[in-house]
């Protein structure tokens, strides 16, 4: 892996940053806008019945970005859903850097054309501040993941943090990357998670 460059990294560097200069008529190299991290998070409500759920979501997350989670612990008890303090109630990683890039080429060649009924993914999940959110509804889209080992089918969410300034730039950004977003109006409204 010594000197591996990523081909999204490479086709930042050699294409999508002169393309963004272009676009937005910046002053300097560093003004462009450049993805930061990609973080990957996957809730396990049912953690309260069935502690092996949490085990699952580790072990889905590990396989999926190749990198080990955090198991994230409820802040506070919510005796509705009989979750007490302290409790294992989910899973996150956050990729950067080479980790990120083969992540991001992986979710977009591979992962979202396999969605049932796939016709891109919503263009306003954008926060103000240039960070991107997706929710995919089954973690078996991802070939990582072998559909007879699964006991739950469930979903995970990921944020794509970017050093832009808009939302306009940072959906620039990753429409270079390749992210395949449906413009506001030509999509169902029923469909906002793939």
């Amino acid at each position: 892996m010594d000197g591996y460059v990523p081909r999204l990294k490479t086709r930042y560097q050699t294409e999508i940053v002169p393309e963004l200069i272009k676009q937005f008529e910046y002053s300097n190299v560093m003004q462009v806008p450049r993805l930061v991290k990609i973080s990957v998070n996957k809730g396990a409500g049912e953690a309260a019945t069935n502690k092996k759920v949490v085990d699952d979501a580790v072990e889905e997350i590990r396989t999926i970005t190749g990198q080990h989670p955090v198991v994230r612990k409820a802040r506070k008890a919510v005796s509705n859903f009989k979750i007490r303090q302290g409790m294992p109630i989910g899973a996150s990683v956050t990729l950067r850097g080479t980790t990120m890039y083969e992540f991001l080429d992986r979710l977009i060649t591979l992962a979202l054309p396999r969605v049932r009924d796939f016709r891109g993914i919503p263009d306003r999940s954008f926060d103000g501040r240039g960070n991107y959110s997706l929710g995919i509804k089954e973690q078996i889209v991802f070939p990582e993941v072998v559909v007879d080992q699964v006991s739950v089918i469930s979903g995970l969410d990921l944020t794509f943090v970017t050093t832009a300034k808009t939302d306009e730039e940072a959906y620039a950004l990753l429409k270079a990357f390749g992210m395949p977003f449906v413009r506001r109006g030509n999509e169902d409204p029923s469909t906002e998670t793939v």
